[in-house]
């Protein structure tokens, strides 16, 4: 298998100047760039640019793929828009020097923005995904959605990049896990994509999904009763955010408010309780003990199930035995080769029938008239002797 490396950028909230991609332009020719992307794949060579410095400078987000195992998601987000005590709890590091095969998830602060990064590497080289040439264009679609999602206050995105430190084995047994946050058994689409991405342990997710709460909903009442308890001031500065082309700060904000009136008209929701690392583990050992329980039961009764009914197949076929010996005949006086094979199928699938029901000395005198009839015929009785009925 050839090398294989594809990278992707996108530009989300600030579109790319023409300027700024004829300066990208200078590190490729091949690549296809427009004024909200950038991507090429690599066969030969690599990138000459910079991911973290495009990030800082030119883009919103940034996928990578290489065909040896390894992949990247990169996002930056403004930080005013994360929950920074969520964000410490889930990668206490905040390091500009980290490279793309260190932490499964990491970030760094530039300015007002702090870039986040989730890998994976595969160290096995047992997953299929990366054995075609295919792993890396599908993969913004998916996952781009989660910056959305980051900025809207989600941070399901936060906690999965934990848990792929824990998968990992970059954590010890004596850590505490983040906040677990609502929803971690509900997860969006995109989120879904991000545990496909980082090959998340599936028990170990159904682990961390245990001790989170479902997501509350949120009806029509509750945003007229925020709303009518907002000033005007406050509506207006939101609207003129949005006058002014300032859309995501606008909802950035109006969404922060809303989540603390929330949190303010349920005082009495204990959030839910942190297990050290140790203990999900345990638990997730648990879960996968009583998967693979279930699905050797799902597969003992699907094969009852084949099995019964094979019994009535049978049964079915040895009662209309005459019919097939005679379908047999037609078959072998073709003297054709397809005929043979088809004869020698309908023979073997009766012989398994009556030996089912207990006939097979019917079966071995219908076989012998058979033979006195067409066993001189070279090719079909050729192909008889390499199976087990002329030993019978």
């Amino acid at each position: 298998m050839s090398e294989y490396q594809y990278y992707e950028f996108a530009a989300v909230d600030q579109p790319l100047t023409a300027k700024q991609q004829a300066e990208l332009r200078h590190y490729s020719s091949r690549a296809t760039i427009t004024a909200s992307s950038f991507s090429n794949e690599y066969h030969w060579g690599s990138f000459k640019g910079d991911a973290k410095a495009w990030m800082q400078h030119y883009f919103d987000a940034h996928v990578y793929s290489a065909s040896w195992g390894s992949c990247c998601l990169l996002l930056r987000v403004p930080a005013n828009a994360l929950d920074l005590s969520m964000l410490e709890a889930c990668q206490p590091c905040d390091n500009r020097e980290w490279q793309d095969d260190q932490d499964a998830f990491n970030r760094s602060r530039y300015g007002d923005n702090y870039l986040l990064a989730w890998h994976f590497s595969d160290e096995s080289g047992e997953n299929e995904r990366f054995w075609n040439e295919d792993d890396g264009p599908d993969w913004m679609v998916r996952l781009l959605p989660l910056r959305a999602e980051l900025l809207r206050g989600d941070a399901r995105p936060l906690y999965l990049g934990w848990l792929a430190r824990l998968c990992a084995g970059q954590l010890d047994d004596d850590q505490m896990e983040p906040p677990v946050p609502a929803g971690l058994a509900e997860l969006t689409p995109a989120q879904q994509a991000l545990t496909e991405f980082l090959a998340l342990d599936p028990d170990l997710l159904a682990a961390a999904a245990s001790a989170s709460p479902a997501l509350e909903s949120v009806s029509d009442a509750d945003y007229d009763s925020w709303l009518s308890a907002q000033s005007a001031h406050v509506l207006q500065a939101s609207v003129r955010l949005l006058l002014e082309g300032r859309a995501p700060e606008a909802e950035r904000s109006v969404r922060q408010r809303f989540r603390a009136w929330q949190a303010a008209q349920h005082p009495e929701q204990a959030p839910a309780p942190r297990r050290l690392v140790a203990e999900i583990l345990h638990l997730a050992q648990q879960i996968s003990q009583q998967r693979q329980q279930a699905e050797r039961q799902v597969a003992a009764e699907a094969h009852a199930r084949q099995q019964a009914e094979h019994a009535i197949r049978l049964t079915a076929l040895a009662a209309e035995s005459a019919r097939v010996w005679a379908e047999i005949d037609t078959q072998l006086n073709r003297g054709v080769a397809s005929g043979y094979d088809q004869a020698l199928q309908r023979m073997l699938a009766l012989a398994e029938a009556m030996q089912y029901v207990d006939r097979s000395a019917e079966f071995q005198r219908e076989l012998d008239q058979l033979l006195v009839v067409h066993g001189k015929r070279r090719a079909w009785m050729t192909r008889l002797a390499k199976t087990t009925l002329l030993a019978r």
